[in-house]
């Protein structure tokens, strides 16, 4: 759902997705091919939310601020389920583990990879390509090429999402049985621990 408050409507570029299931208030701009996932809050009823080009907020994300402030995630920013991100920045090509948390005034450098479940206090400033993980969290290392490239493969996968669910996604009654045909979907994606394995 998409609401307008205190008269500011969102924008959403008609390449994103964004699942009806999935809140959007106020001054929020959503650039192209973003995907934004049934449950997910994108609250700018009390400031500026910045969706660029080619990011993903995945299921049940919450993305809010303090008043008067601009929450920005930059292009190819991937939020991984159940993340908050509360008026931070998070740079380009950032991977955000799942239910991780990003405080006030955090700014995440770009091609860095957030550990699910990692906690960054408000005013933290990450270095670029920081592999940071914990609860306080901490940089244990810089993300390698072959750790960016795999997280890069990962956001072009939800790139195409948007795409696919504007041409293909409908609601439907359930089915009462599994049909014998029943297709089962391509693997297009690895874990970073078969990826690893592989090489």
């Amino acid at each position: 759902m998409i609401y307008s408050f205190n008269g500011i409507v969102p924008v959403v570029h008609e390449s994103a997705f964004v699942h009806p299931q999935a809140a959007v208030t106020g001054n929020v701009i959503i650039g192209r091919n973003v995907y934004i996932g049934p449950g997910a809050a994108i609250r700018g009823d009390w400031g500026q939310i910045i969706i660029e080009d080619n990011c993903n907020v995945q299921e049940n994300c919450t993305v809010h601020m303090f008043p008067g402030t601009t929450t920005r995630l930059k292009e190819m920013a991937h939020i991984g389920h159940g993340a908050i991100i509360h008026g931070a920045t998070v740079g380009r090509n950032v991977l955000v583990g799942m239910n991780a948390v990003l405080m006030d005034r955090v700014d995440i450098g770009d091609e860095c990879i957030i550990g699910a479940l990692s906690f960054i206090k408000a005013d933290e400033v990450i270095p670029p390509r920081s592999l940071v993980v914990g609860n306080p969290h901490k940089i244990i290392r810089q993300v390698s090429d072959e750790m960016l490239q795999w997280k890069t493969e990962g956001t072009h996968v939800y790139m195409q999402l948007p795409a696919d669910l504007h041409a293909t996604l409908q609601a439907c009654a359930p089915l009462r049985e599994v049909p014998a045909d029943r297709a089962l979907q391509q693997a297009s994606y690895q874990t970073w621990a078969e990826r690893k394995a592989d090489s």
